[in-house]
């Protein structure tokens, strides 16, 4: 008879049941199945495993989508709790405060449908903590005493040894922005002041190490590029390091300006960039720092690009050769810009102003006298295109605020100031072009109804809207401070917040180069950008319109607004080892695409207006004294002559 262990032991092997261990169970369950299987047929198991694949593909997103929004829980709970970079399907949009939110939606292009960090979705999450956000690339100083280690979507800088134009960072990514946007009322003035000049140093750095003297640097492959060959970005940088306080750098400057720079080369310039960025350059560092050697040079460029006036109507060529002393119009065509003849009026009425020499104003003054009287405009707007032999609008039909006609209306109104408010033609122009612009270009989006400004061609509207036209709430505001209708404040006001979301409804926080609004009832999104619109180059205008609006009004909002755009420079464009790099795709922080080149705008206007909008001191650069040119030199307002 065998003992009763034994019975227990057959029966829990064979039976399964009572009270034996779960790995014999588990070993019986498995051959039991095991089992079952082999006795199916072939097509029956065939049907089941396909059966069972189809489910699995069929769960995968929901698993996946519960596992995200347990992430996106977390990371929501508390402000100060540490990040972690997921990237949900969906974008929503910015709801403005008291509004409801509005529907999901899916991304316009499938590629790129990563969202941006959760604040730049609405400003009324903005309130993060100053302490969190890092001004200036301090990777290496490691964490500050105190503050919480924060892990943000994006690396503050741009590898030079891992980026390259058209392939996604490599290597290990650490996260050292906050996604929490500080607010400028949270830090004090010279805060705000010492980030644009640490992101100054650091554009300035890359341009002396790797472009001293050329035109444009190329950060990424840390060389430079030539347009001119006059050192363009040098140039264009003098009055804002003077304007900085940086004595330094501006001192190296103005070394290579006095001994290196010469204009007798052989070389075609473009007259509208050379006026606007040397010749404006040169004369506003005259006036700020009193050096006549800036006169001098002044001088020397604007007799070199006299020749351009030599035509047939006197609307002058857009080539010149300042060695030769011969001008000419694009290979392509015998036309000039409209925006290009009519925004050099400034830089040479202030050339003859010191020189007492009137060839320079008279000849731009005729040009303005030209397109006065010409046929072809629409209740003040004028075409884009000027022919140099007859003086002509061509492509008539075709009306818009941005490339190639935007700065005619800017000079309209700061031609009239400069001149002491004295030239009664350039105000009367300026404020029927304003009547025009809001007769046939102002409409309103859907769903939130931004006010924007789009274009005119042979009749037929178009909800296109330029970066460039971001000039505009400025200009109004400059307007209505300088005695023009209260409603162009109010304009400039509804502008400036459509500007302000170009970049916040993207989801680097950076605008493109060009938008299109929808004006459809039942859209769910306002703005829609094209792929090839989607770059940003850096540019200046909507923090040029801000530090105009701040300036008049004293709100705060508008320092908040420009300090949100600078952390972003800060996040998708600047270069570990110096410099800001302009990127092709504003849609997708992953995907940024660098271009590998820093405009020299970058330097000369969009960091000088960020480091105006944060200063509090109404007399650094008087609006009431001085008049910046539409490369933001300033130059001054003449004296009274009554």
């Amino acid at each position: 008879m065998h003992p009763p262990s034994r019975q227990e032991y057959i029966s829990i092997s064979f039976a399964g049941q009572g009270s034996g261990s779960y790995n014999n169970s588990k070993h019986w369950r498995r051959q039991s199945c095991w089992r079952k299987w082999k006795q199916l047929s072939r097509l029956q198991r065939s049907l089941i495993l396909f059966l069972l694949f189809i489910c699995g593909i069929a769960s995968y997103p929901a698993v996946n989508e519960h596992l995200r929004g347990l992430t996106d829980g977390d990371q929501h709970t508390d402000s100060n709790s540490v990040l972690k970079p997921v990237i949900p399907h969906v974008l929503p949009e910015p709801v403005e405060p008291g509004q409801p939110p509005l529907p999901e939606q899916t991304s316009q292009r499938k590629l790129s449908n990563k969202r941006g960090p959760p604040v730049l979705q609405n400003r009324v999450q903005m309130k993060g903590n100053a302490s969190n956000t890092v001004v200036e690339d301090k990777a290496a100083d490691g964490k500050k005493e105190g503050e919480e280690e924060v892990i943000s979507w994006h690396r503050p800088v741009i590898d030079t040894d891992q980026a390259t134009e058209g392939t996604k960072d490599g290597g290990n990514k650490e996260y050292t922005l906050s996604n929490q946007k500080a607010k400028p009322s949270n830090l004090s003035e010279a805060s705000l002041l010492e980030a644009v000049k640490d992101a100054f140093r650091h554009a300035w750095k890359g341009y002396k190490d790797f472009a001293w003297g050329h035109d444009e640097l190329r950060p990424l492959s840390k060389s430079y590029s030539e347009w001119f060959g006059l050192g363009l970005t040098l140039i264009d940088s003098l009055d804002t390091m003077w304007i900085l306080g940086l004595k330094k750098e501006f001192e190296e400057a103005k070394t290579w300006v006095a001994t290196e720079l010469t204009f007798n080369k052989n070389v075609d310039v473009n007259l509208f960039e050379s006026t606007i960025r040397i010749l404006g350059g040169l004369l506003s560092t005259y006036h700020l720092t009193g050096d006549t050697m800036f006169l001098d040079k002044a001088k020397d460029i604007g007799s070199r690009l006299m020749p351009a006036f030599n035509t047939p109507s006197k609307i002058p060529y857009s080539d010149v050769n300042i060695g030769k002393g011969t001008a000419h119009p694009p290979r392509w065509t015998s036309d000039s810009t409209v925006a290009e003849v009519t925004s050099i009026q400034l830089e040479f009425r202030e050339l003859s102003r010191l020189t007492q020499e009137p060839q320079y104003q008279d000849a731009v003054a005729e040009v303005m006298k030209q397109v006065h009287k010409l046929d072809g405009k629409l209740d003040g707007l004028v075409p884009m295109f000027i022919n140099t032999n007859n003086g002509q609008f061509t492509h008539q039909g075709i009306y818009t605020l941005g490339a190639r006609a935007d700065s005619y209306y800017e000079y309209l109104l700061k031609q009239w100031i400069q001149g002491g408010k004295t030239e009664n033609q350039f105000l009367e122009d300026y404020l029927q072009a304003i009547k025009g612009v809001k007769k046939n270009l102002l409409q309103k989006s859907s769903p939130n109804g931004l006010t924007f400004v789009g274009e005119l061609s042979h009749g037929q509207f178009s909800s296109k809207m330029d970066h460039l036209v971001c000039f505009l709430p400025g200009t109004l505001a400059l307007g209505a401070h300088n005695g023009l209708p209260a409603d162009h404040m109010d304009l400039a006001k509804q502008l400036m917040e459509t500007c302000y979301q170009m970049y916040i409804q993207m989801e680097t926080g950076l605008s493109p180069e060009i938008v299109h609004f929808n004006m459809h009832q039942g859209s769910i999104r306002d703005i829609d950008v094209k792929l090839a619109d989607r770059h940003n180059l850096l540019r200046p205008e909507t923090v040029e319109s801000l530090f105009y609006l701040y300036r008049f009004t004293k709100d705060h909002k508008y320092q908040d607004w420009g300090w949100e755009i600078l952390q972003n420079f800060n996040k998708f464009t600047k270069v570990s080892s110096g410099g800001y790099t302009s990127i092709n795709n504003v849609r997708d922080p992953d995907y940024t695409s660098p271009r590998d080149k820093m405009e020299s705008f970058f330097l000369g206007e969009t960091l000088k207006y960020l480091y105006l909008l944060f200063s509090d001191d109404p007399n650094l650069i008087s609006l009431d004294q001085y008049v910046f040119n539409t490369e933001a030199h300033p130059l001054p307002i003449w004296p009274s002559t009554a």
